[in-house]
Order: structure tokens, then C-alpha cells, then sequence
């Protein structure tokens, strides 16, 4: 009514108020603000940006389950041009934690837009301006960090990367191998020593892992690689011996953690030159931990252990025996692991790398 019977200028000038333009859209300065990040910089999202991403969850929660049904993200989503494509190419939801129904859960909601801003927060920037962030320009949203580098992981095919995932995700795993062809990555929050709390991206690079290795660009961004390996396979372990000594000119200065995988199968004499204890002695680093799907605790310890090492890198360096230095969680910047791989990201991240050797053992 009041767009028929008000005067034209008036219409207008409420448009303009609101970002329109004369074709009714919203102008690309409101959508695409300036934001400036330093090269090696990382961003996050804001406290403000948590608010109102916990509010938009309750909003369109309208049977107040705990979680959004198809319908209700759908409904959600009709201001934007749809499920942002960064979405789409993560498999969401299968990234995040759902409950039971299968539904988004508040939980899985901020791991995903944890996920989105620190992948590419242009994204981010741009679907909180359609879904209405109510603040003079959505880059109140979001934080700048110090410098972040990557942490990343690897490993061989079937010695239980994807069952990490799964039961990092869901606390559930599946005793039946499926290989990884593609990336598949997925984003949580996890409870910190002392209480504090920061988001882990994982992600299975699949078939991607030799590229990455060969990258001097990507390992310069790393902050921690985690060498991985099938306990149970005595074939297992030799492979990162060779990987070390082929990429050692590259990997030698990359803080690192040992890890060895399916603790609860029977424990195989490696077929290596050295054994693994001997081999993380030698290089003046802890012995790899022994960790299993079905152990719960260990598999937290896992993240903890990389957490650490990222914080105090003079203390998981191979080859360097120093003073462990003082922690600085804010300088961690990524994860990276090698062997069976996974990858820690937003305050901490991983990426999962499976290597090209065959393994006998699912």
C-alpha cells in the first residue's frame, strides 16, 4: 500500500537505503564489500558473525527439532542464489555433523560457514548480505588472524583414512573399504586441552596426494604433516621411509607427527629398513601414536598431538633437539598430514592424502 499510494522519490530513496540498485538487485559494493587480507593471513568469523548465524538457525528452525530439514534450508536459502557452489563441492551435508534424522545441526551449521570462510570468505561475505545481516556491511562479520599455514596429513589406500573421518564426524565407521577417488572434506568443532575450543577441517585429497608433495608452494604453507601408517601391514611403513628420503630436501623442515593406524589388529614386524620407534628416535621425535576407529580417545589425542606441534614446532621439527618453545595458538595457520592423511583448519586444520602404494589390508 505504501509503495502505490507514496511518493516515487521516497520509494526510492528506502531502495537505496537497503543496497538496491534501479534494477532492483543488490549492488555488487553491498555483496562484494572490500576486505583486505594479508597474503598469509586467515580469516575467521567474527563474535557478531556467530550471532547472527545462531540466530538465522533458530529463525528457520520452525519445528525447533535442532536441526534444518530440507525444507527449512531451502527456505533459508531463497533471498541467495541458492546453496552456495563451495557448499555443493563439499558434499554438504555429508561435511558437517547432522542428528539422528539426518538434519543440519546447529553444530554442523557454524562448522560449515567455518569451513566456507576459511576456504573463501568472498563467499561468506556475499551470503550474508543476501540472507540479511542487518549491520551497516557484512565484513563485521568476519575477522582477520595472524599468519596461518596449513597442516596436513597422509597415507596408504585402506589403512583406515575414510573410517577417521567418519567417526571424527558422525562416531560411527563402516568395516567396508571404499576408496577414495575424489576429495571429500568436512569440518567440526573439538574441545581443546584447558577448554578451548577450535574447528577442524579434514579433508581426504584421494588421488590429488602426489601432485601436492611435488607443490614446494603447498608445503611452504604447511605448518605440521602427519606420516601415517597401517600398523597391521608390515608393508606399510616403508613407504614413508621412501617418501621421506625421495621429498626430503622439501620435508625435513616440516614439523611432523608419527602415527600409526588399527592399533587393534594384530601389530606387524615392519619390513623397513628401521622400525618405526627407532626410526622417530632417531629423529629426536616422539614415538608414533597408536591410535584405532574404534578408540575413541585416541583418535582426539591424534588432533591434540598435531594442535601441539603446531604450537611449539622446535618440538616435532625432525632432526632439531631444542627447548620446546612457548605455545602461540594464534600463529597456527594449517595441518598437514602424510601417510594416511587428514587436515586440521580454521583455528586448527587437516587434510587427509592417501598414497600411492597398494596395501593387502582393509
Amino acid at each position: 500500500m505504501y509503495a502505490e499510494n507514496g511518493r516515487h522519490e521516497t520509494i526510492w530513496g528506502i531502495l537505496r537505503t537497503f543496497h538496491y540498485t534501479d534494477s532492483l538487485s543488490l549492488s555488487d559494493r553491498f555483496i562484494f564489500p572490500k576486505f583486505d587480507v594479508n597474503t598469509n593471513s586467515s580469516v575467521e568469523l567474527s563474535p557478531t558473525g556467530y550471532r547472527f548465524l545462531v540466530d538465522l538457525f533458530l529463525k528457520f528452525d520452525k519445528d525447533n527439532d535442532g536441526g534444518l530439514n530440507e525444507e527449512e534450508l531451502n527456505n533459508l536459502f531463497i533471498p541467495t542464489p541458492g546453496i552456495p557452489r563451495l557448499w555443493q563441492e563439499s558434499q554438504f551435508p555429508s561435511s558437517i555433523v547432522c542428528n539422528e534424522e539426518g538434519y543440519v545441526s546447529l553444530q554442523g551449521w557454524l562448522a560449515q560457514w567455518n569451513l566456507t570462510t576459511f576456504l573463501d570468505h568472498k563467499t561468506t561475505l556475499e551470503y550474508l548480505a543476501y540472507l540479511g545481516f542487518d549491520e551497516d556491511s557484512s565484513v563485521k562479520a568476519l575477522k582477520v588472524t595472524k599468519p596461518r599455514k596449513l597442516r596436513q596429513k597422509q597415507g596408504a589406500p585402506k589403512s583406515g583414512k575414510t573410517s577417521l573421518l567418519e567417526l571424527f564426524l558422525r562416531g560411527t565407521y563402516s568395516d567396508v573399504y571404499s576408496p577414495t577417488i575424489k576429495p571429500r572434506i568436512c569440518a567440526k568443532d573439538i574441545e581443546l586441552r584447558g577448554g578451548k575450543q577450535c574447528y577442524l577441517i579434514l579433508e581426504e585429497l584421494g588421488e590429488l596426494e602426489p601432485a601436492i608433495l611435488e607443490n614446494k608452494k603447498k608445503l611452504d604453507q604447511c605448518d605440521v604433516i602427519c606420516y601415517t601408517y597401517d600398523s597391521s601391514d608390515p608393508e606399510s611403513f616403508q613407504y614413508l621411509v621412501e617418501l621421506r628420503e625421495k621429498y626430503s630436501s622439501l620435508l625435513d623442515d616440516i614439523p611432523s607427527v608419527f602415527v600409526a593406524l588399527k592399533a587393534d589388529l594384530d601389530k606387524q614386524q615392519q619390513r623397513s629398513d628401521v622400525q618405526p620407534e627407532n626410526y622417530t628416535r632417531d629423529l629426536f621425535l616422539n614415538s608414533p601414536l597408536h591410535i584405532c576407529s574404534a578408540w575413541t580417545t585416541s583418535l582426539h589425542e591424534l588432533f591434540i598431538q598435531l594442535v601441539d606441534a603446531a604450537k611449539g614446532p622446535s618440538t616435532a621439527t625432525p632432526g632439531l633437539e631444542t627447548e620446546p618453545e612457548t605455545p602461540d595458538l594464534e600463529n597456527i595457520k594449517h595441518l598437514v598430514m602424510a601417510g594416511s592423511a587428514i587436515t586440521l583448519m580454521a583455528a586448527v586444520s587437516v587434510w587427509i592424502w592417501r598414497s600411492s602404494v597398494q596395501s593387502s589390508r582393509a
